[in-house]
C-alpha cells in the first residue's frame, strides 16, 4: 500500500519515524533525510513496515529509498502520476530505476554521489 502523507498526519511519525537518523538509509543512500514542513511523502507501506519512500516539495523529489527495486517502481509510478516534477538532485544507487519508471537523467552532472532526474519532455 501506498500512503501520502507529510508531517503532521496522524501516522506519519509511526511510520517514518525510525527513518530519520538512520545511519543505515543514509549510509545507503549518500542523503540525510529530514521531516521538513513542506514535503509530501509518498510512502510504500507493507506489515507497517516502511519499504520505499520518495518525498516532493515544490515540485522537486527530495529523498528517495527502497529496500527492493519493485516498491520504489510503484512509488515512482504514483509520484509522476500526480505531480509534474521539474529537475531533481537525488541519490545515484537507483539510476536504473529512474530510467524504468520513464526519468532522463542529465549528463552533464558534477555529483559524486547524486544526479539530477526529470520527466521526460
Amino acid at each position: 500500500m501506498i500512503k501520502k502523507l507529510d508531517n503532521k498526519s496522524k501516522d506519519f511519525y509511526q511510520y517514518m519515524g525510525k527513518v530519520f537518523g538512520s545511519r543505515l538509509i543514509e549510509k545507503q543512500t549518500n542523503d540525510r533525510i529530514y521531516d521538513d514542513d513542506n514535503k509530501q511523502w509518498y510512502i510504500y507501506i507493507e506489515r507497517e513496515k516502511v519499504l520505499a519512500f520518495v518525498s516532493i516539495s515544490n515540485q522537486t523529489i527530495k529523498n528517495i529509498y527502497t529496500t527492493k527495486e519493485k516498491y520504489l517502481e510503484k512509488v515512482l509510478e504514483k509520484v509522476i502520476k500526480e505531480n509534474k516534477i521539474l529537475p531533481s538532485t537525488v541519490t545515484n544507487i537507483y539510476e536504473e530505476i529512474y530510467l524504468k519508471c520513464g526519468f532522463e537523467i542529465k549528463k552533464d552532472n558534477y555529483y559524486k554521489n547524486f544526479v539530477v532526474i526529470s520527466n521526460k519532455e
